[in-house]
């Protein structure tokens, strides 16, 4: 009887032992995987639309002139000095982000579930993909916010970027990792409990009014709360946003560095739970 080397396999698959296994080498061997993952998401969103990728564009627009009225002109809250658009434009689009990728991944095996039983390859390509698709929406809807501040930027409501615009790059790997982190750790468990499904899609949009999209966090006055919502680990990637692209607002270094370390402990713990949940889940699912 031939052995597994006699047979000159090119690969041989095996379960999982460890818990945590990210394994970066498969994941970019299954690199084209991916790349057609994000073709597929990215272009069939609003296929057989009427304006297509334009809601790219139009929903945070729509959003933001929504939250101009109501929050600006008729509850009249601050924007730190930041012409309302801007404040409001940035920290939809820098949320969006995060939430997509949260609410993206959150459904990987119940939405996949039909050809994760078929064939083999790396699981976590599905929410990598999604992540890479919602940066490439951040791209786009970072090109209007570019146009809207231009515009002030000439009329001299708004100054230069300084030099933490070179933190961006940061800024988006976290958001990008917390979105992922968060969201499969929520798909792991949804495969014995669904109802999680409809309590992140609620969760997620009660979640934006304890991040400074609406509002800076200088404007809560009482200090024990500002720091509990300084808690929340997207509030520094917002205000951070904000601070380096417009110049205003606040930025704290501490914040972020807490807001790394809680990214990263999400992350790890996700991808571990996912690795452990993808062993089993077709028995539950």
């Amino acid at each position: 009887m031939q052995t597994k080397e006699e047979e000159n396999w090119t690969q041989i698959i095996t379960p999982q032992k460890s818990w945590f296994n990210l394994n970066l080498q498969e994941l970019w061997q299954y690199r084209d995987l991916i790349g057609l993952f994000v073709r597929r998401d990215f272009v069939s969103i609003y296929k057989q639309t009427i304006l297509g990728p334009l809601w790219h564009i139009i929903q945070p627009l729509f959003t933001t002139f929504v939250f101009y009225f109501i929050f600006n002109r008729v509850a009249n809250l601050p924007t730190d000095g930041i012409p309302p658009i801007l404040f409001y434009l940035s920290g939809v689009i820098v949320w969006t982000y995060f939430a997509e990728c949260l609410n993206k991944t959150s459904t990987t095996f119940i939405d996949n579930s039909a050809i994760f039983g078929k064939v083999y390859f790396p699981r976590l390509t599905v929410p990598v993909s999604k992540v890479i698709v919602g940066l490439l929406t951040f791209g786009v809807q970072l090109g209007i916010f570019t146009i809207f501040y231009l515009y002030y930027l000439f009329q001299g409501k708004v100054g230069l970027p300084n030099m933490y615009v070179l933190v961006i790059p940061y800024l988006l790997i976290l958001m990008a990792l917390l979105g992922l982190g968060l969201g499969i750790i929520v798909s792991s468990m949804t495969i014995k409990y669904r109802d999680l499904r409809f309590l992140v899609t609620f969760g997620v949009q009660l979640a934006m009014y304890a991040t400074p999209v609406i509002y800076p966090l200088s404007a809560i006055r009482n200090e024990t709360i500002r720091y509990y919502l300084s808690l929340n680990p997207v509030a520094p990637l917002v205000e951070g946003f904000r601070f380096a692209v417009i110049g205003k607002g606040s930025f704290d270094l501490n914040f972020l560095a807490y807001s790394t370390g809680i990214t990263i402990l999400i992350f790890l713990f996700g991808v571990a739970l996912f690795h452990r949940v993808e062993k089993t889940f077709m028995d539950t699912v």
